[in-house]
C-alpha cells in the first residue's frame, strides 16, 4: 500500500477555496432568502401565486388590450356599442390640457411651464453636490421663486393678463396647494414645535391649544370650515378668494403635525448637547440654530417627508369646496357624455402621477439621509 501524506503549508500561503456553490450567486441567493425555512418557503410559493394571479391581468387591461391611439371615445368601443374590458389611453390623451392645467387660458400656459422650469432647475442645483452656489439658490427658492409664481399666475401686472383663480385646475393646482403647505407647514412648525417645549407657561399652552385643536379634527371639516363658515365671520364686503382660504387651512393642518415631527427630534437630543451649547456661553437662538436643531431635523427626515407625502395625497380632498385639482379634474371629465364609463382608465393615469411624485420625495429624502448621516 501507498502512504499518502497530506500537503503542508507555511502559515498565510494556503489557497483560497472557492465557497460552496450553494451559497453564492442565485443558487445562494435563492436558498437564503426564499427557502431559507420551511415559513419562508410557504410565504414564496404564496407570494408566486399572487402575481401569477394578480399581475398578468392588470397587464393586459392596462396595457396589452388596452386602446392607444384615438380622438374620441368611438375607438373605446364594440360594435354594440358597449365599452370594451380595457384600458382606455385616449381618455387622457383628449383632456390632457384640461388635466395638467384646468381651465388657464391656452395662451398664458407658457407662465406655468416657465416656473416649472425654473423649479425643475433650482431643485437641480440643490441635489447636485458638483453645482455651488447653493445658499444663492435656496434663497431664491425660499424668497424670491414664491413672489415670482404669484405673479405669474394670478397676473393683472407687468402686462400679464390677470387669471381667476376659479380658472386654475388640474396638477397645477395640486402642486400650487401642496408646494404651498410643504414650504409654509415646516417653519411654522419648527416654531409650534419650540414654543410647546417653552418654559414660559402662556406660550406653551397656546402652542400646546393650537397643536391640539388642528390635529383633532380632519383635513376636510377644515376646508369646509375656510370655504363656508369663515366668510360669515368676516365683517361685511371682506372676502378672500377661496384658494387663499384653502391654502392656509392645510398649511395650518400641517404644521401642527410638522411640529409633532420636530418636538420628536427635539426630545431625542441629549441634554449634553443643550449644556454643551450654555456652556460655551450661545444664548437660545444661537443654541437652536447652530447646535440643536441641526442635529433635531436631520433625525427626523424620514418623518419630515412622510408628512409632506401625506400632504400632497391630501390635496384631493380641495374638489369637495369647488377646486378642481388633479384628481377632481379627472372626475370631471369623466362626466362628459361622450367619455361616461372611462374613469377607471383616469383613475389609473393619476395613481401614477402621484406615485412618481411620492416615490421621488422619497427617494430624494433618502439621499439627504445618507448624505447627512455620521454613524460611519
Amino acid at each position: 500500500m501507498m502512504n499518502t501524506q497530506a500537503q503542508t503549508y507555511e502559515p498565510g500561503t494556503h489557497p483560497d477555496l472557492a465557497p460552496p456553490p450553494s451559497t453564492v450567486g442565485v443558487q445562494g441567493w435563492v436558498r437564503s432568502n426564499l427557502i431559507s425555512s420551511p415559513v419562508n418557503t410557504a410565504l414564496t410559493v404564496f407570494a408566486i401565486y399572487l402575481v401569477y394571479s394578480l399581475v398578468p391581468p392588470v397587464l393586459n387591461y392596462f396595457i396589452f388590450d388596452a386602446v392607444w391611439a384615438g380622438d374620441t371615445s368611438d375607438v373605446c368601443r364594440n360594435e354594440q356599442g358597449g365599452i370594451i374590458g380595457a384600458a382606455c389611453w385616449p381618455f387622457v390623451s383628449v383632456w390632457f390640457k384640461q388635466l395638467m392645467y384646468g381651465r388657464y387660458p391656452d395662451a398664458e400656459l407658457w407662465r406655468i411651464n416657465l416656473t416649472y422650469v425654473l423649479f425643475a432647475a433650482s431643485i437641480l442645483a440643490l441635489a447636485l453636490p458638483q453645482i455651488p452656489g447653493k445658499k444663492w439658490t435656496a434663497i431664491f427658492v425660499l424668497a424670491i421663486f414664491p413672489v415670482l409664481c404669484f405673479f405669474l399666475y394670478a397676473g393683472g401686472s407687468f402686462g400679464l393678463v390677470e387669471v381667476e383663480t376659479s380658472e386654475w385646475g388640474g396638477l397645477f393646482l395640486t402642486l400650487v396647494i401642496a408646494i404651498t403647505g410643504i414650504v409654509a407647514s415646516l417653519p411654522i412648525g419648527i416654531v409650534l414645535a419650540l414654543g410647546r417645549r417653552s418654559n414660559m407657561p402662556v406660550v406653551r399652552a397656546l402652542c400646546v391649544g393650537f397643536i391640539e385643536l388642528w390635529r383633532g379634527v380632519p383635513l376636510i371639516t377644515v376646508l369646509f370650515m375656510s370655504s363656508v363658515m369663515f366668510p360669515l365671520f368676516m365683517p361685511e364686503g371682506v372676502t378672500f378668494d377661496k384658494l387663499v382660504r384653502a391654502l392656509v387651512g392645510v398649511t395650518l393642518f400641517s404644521a401642527a403635525y410638522m411640529a409633532e415631527v420636530v418636538r420628536g427630534g427635539l426630545q431625542a437630543i441629549p441634554k449634553g448637547q443643550y449644556e454643551g451649547a450654555q456652556a460655551l456661553g450661545l444664548n437660545f437662538p444661537k443654541m437652536m440654530y447652530f447646535i440643536v436643531m441641526p442635529q433635531a431635523l436631520k433625525l427626523v427626515i424620514p418623518g419630515i417627508v412622510n408628512t409632506f407625502i401625506g400632504l400632497f395625497k391630501d390635496t384631493t380632498l380641495v374638489s369637495i369646496i369647488g377646486l378642481f385639482d388633479f384628481l377632481g379634474m379627472v372626475q370631471l371629465a369623466s362626466t362628459n357624455p361622450d367619455w361616461l364609463g372611462f374613469v377607471n382608465t383616469g383613475y389609473a393615469f393619476a395613481a401614477l402621477v402621484f406615485w412618481i411624485f411620492c416615490f421621488g420625495m422619497s427617494q430624494y429624502s433618502q439621499f439627504i439621509e445618507r448624505k447627512l448621516h455620521t454613524g460611519h
